[in-house]
């Protein structure tokens, strides 16, 4: 969430940024009069009741000296009224700004490129071969039926379009990707190691940024209790210190969580319909960190190179791209992606973006710390990345290491945890 006091203090800049992300935001010139008139509120009231504690003093003290109080009496006998009236409006206008608020996205970095859509998308560095065929490569989901390791037919059956069940050697490479890059992130990079719950409450979904913006996306449950199937590790890990005062001594703090994400794609109808780059169900590693502000950004350069670090070991090609004000997320400040080269669609696809959305999860999740005893709360800034897309990294594996009599050779790095450098 965005800092009122700052929009108010800077809202031409606000809005300015905020119209890069290809939208009209003037808006905000509304929440602005209508914070004024908050205040206002509040100090009048307050006269009020300052007016109405003098003359309970004064009501008492004539009464003590029998003189006639009817006049003064007269004279506050709609005070009660007048601050009733008063807070109906405040409590009218702190909902409106409060609703206004959390469906604003964050400001864009200064400087993120300015675009409309993810074709003008900065590309920043490229890594790796594009792997050369001497046959004609087939897309996963027919390696993949043909190997006998991923069932599409069954689960549309069991759950519907969009849900896959991986079997033998598929089951075996998603959960081996799982052990490495978890491996990876905690033993090698220092995170620590979480299994977050699957499913969220509606508070957990606001104070990340999911809610309001993606609600139609999310797969609520049938309970009183307003819960969601978990959409990202994001959303819980980002909650773990919902509400919390965080040790500046423990700073930056770092997560890795692994879940399984649930997500609706409501608008994503007639896109990757075939293969599992876009299901409803799927397997995600995730990087969480919550730092001091000075640090944020090159906490992200940090984390944008642990999540390569995945791509470089399996010797998987890919590029990393800047996201354009466009295609920014509605949390983030800056985010970088990183797209795996998949020859069935013969271009980079996103396997996993890398964000800094600074203080505004934490505003929204009231996520603060301290510099020392006596000083002022501050926010903490708050960054998450995948570490990585665990089923698209399955695809990338099956479609660049298939090999022309239909095997799939298995990354080096894989094979302890695989028993087995083949896939047959």
């Amino acid at each position: 969430m965005l800092d009122i006091k700052k929009i108010r203090e800077n809202t031409e800049y606000y809005i300015e940024l905020l119209n890069r992300r290809d939208g009209d935001f003037s808006y905000l010139h509304t929440i602005v009069k209508k914070d004024e008139r908050r205040r206002e509120i509040i100090n009048e009231v307050e006269k009020i009741k300052a007016l109405r504690n003098e003359t309970s003093k004064k009501i008492g003290l004539y009464k003590r000296e029998g003189k006639d109080v009817s006049e003064i009496l007269k004279k506050v006998e709609n005070i009660g009224t007048e601050i009733k009236e008063f807070e109906i409006e405040l409590r009218e206008i702190e909902e409106y700004i409060k609703i206004k608020l959390l469906e604003t996205p964050n400001i864009p970095n200064e400087e993120v490129p300015i675009g409309i859509d993810d074709t003008e998308n900065l590309e920043v560095k490229v890594v790796g071969d594009i792997p050369k065929f001497n046959f004609e490569p087939l897309p996963h989901w027919e390696l993949a039926t043909k190997l006998d390791i991923l069932d599409f037919e069954r689960a549309s059956k069991i759950s519907g379009s969009r849900f896959v069940i991986y079997k033998g050697l598929g089951a075996r490479l998603e959960r081996a990707l799982i052990n490495f890059m978890t491996d990876l992130h905690v033993f090698e990079h220092g995170y620590k190691e979480t299994i977050p719950p699957y499913i969220v409450n509606k508070d957990s979904m606001y104070a990340s940024g999911q809610f309001p913006k993606f609600e139609d996306d999310a797969f609520k449950l049938v309970d009183k209790r307003d819960l969601y199937l978990n959409p990202t590790a994001e959303v819980p890990t980002i909650n773990y210190h919902r509400d919390e005062m965080l040790n500046i001594e423990e700073l930056p703090i770092k997560y890795c969580a692994f879940t399984t994400a649930f997500r609706q794609e409501s608008g994503s109808a007639g896109r990757d319909t075939r293969g599992i780059i876009r299901l409803h169900q799927f397997n995600k590693v995730e990087l969480i960190k919550f730092t001091k502000p000075e640090d944020s950004y090159k906490e992200l350069d940090s984390m944008l190179m642990h999540s390569e670090k995945v791509l470089q070991l399996l010797n998987l090609p890919y590029r990393v791209v800047v996201l354009c004000t466009g295609d920014l997320g509605f949390s983030m400040r800056k985010t970088y992606d990183i797209e795996v080269w998949l020859p069935s669609y013969n271009t980079y696809r996103e396997i996993s973006s890398v964000s800094n959305a600074e203080d505004y999860q934490a505003r929204r999740g009231n996520i603060k710390f301290k510099r020392s005893k006596d000083s002022k709360p501050e926010y903490v800034h708050t960054l998450n990345g995948s570490g990585l897309a665990v089923g698209r990294t399955v695809v990338a594996i099956l479609e660049n290491f298939q090999q022309n009599d239909g095997t799939i050779i298995i990354p080096e790095v894989l094979v302890p945890y695989m028993r087995t450098n083949v896939i047959k």
